[in-house]
């Protein structure tokens, strides 16, 4: 698929990965922690800071703190789609593109009610935005992943890897509204590929 201009390149660097994990384990943070924790200079931090949010991936909260200049901006990632406009256009975008090329490419039938296609629909575009070339099964709720970009990073910190695209994944389908959840990311079933599998949450109970 052609690469649009809204794929998410701030996945693209090792410091944005290792600053949006530390965002999504404790909300809340400013840049100065970011940059005391990370061990990157501040300016850098906040370059990548504004990156991550215009792609939709966190967002800054003003702080009132009732002194004098500039008030500080803590960070938290996106977990629900209306704290972030690019993020829910981002749904949006997505469910509309899924709903043409559903009319134009009729998929085989299955029993998913239509929210749990949305989700499948939006998942979809932000892994193929993430370069992650999803290959997606309805059936089984299984989206097949390859190959993977940051294969090179793997060896160094596979959690911080793996740790941020299941967590991305999990708010996705949360801001989507449907039944579906992860179930399981298994990283690398062979040299190049990871396999996800999704369930619903009324099975998963």
């Amino acid at each position: 698929m052609p690469r649009r201009t809204t794929d998410f390149r701030g996945l693209t660097q090792p410091r944005r990965l290792q600053l949006l994990r530390a965002v999504q384990r404790v909300p809340g943070r400013r840049a100065g922690e970011l940059a005391s924790e990370t061990g990157i200079p501040l300016n850098t931090v906040r370059d990548h800071l504004q990156v991550l949010e215009n792609e939709g991936l966190i967002r800054g909260e003003v702080l009132q703190v009732g002194t004098r200049g500039r008030p500080p901006v803590a960070f938290h990632p996106v977990r629900d789609a209306d704290t972030s406009a690019v993020a829910d256009a981002r749904i949006d975008d997505a469910i509309e593109r899924g709903r043409m090329l559903r009319a134009v490419v009729p998929a085989e039938p299955t029993q998913l009610p239509p929210a749990a296609t949305r989700q499948i629909d939006v998942l979809y575009e932000h892994l193929d935005d993430a370069g992650l070339e999803p290959v997606v099964d309805e059936q089984t709720l299984t989206f097949e992943l390859s190959p993977c970009r940051f294969h090179d990073m793997i060896e160094e910190d596979r959690a911080l890897v793996c740790g941020v695209h299941a967590r991305l994944v999990k708010d996705v389908l949360r801001q989507t509204e449907g039944p579906l959840a992860l179930r399981k990311l298994q990283p690398f079933v062979d040299a190049h590929s990871c396999r996800m599998l999704l369930t619903a949450r009324a099975a998963e109970a």
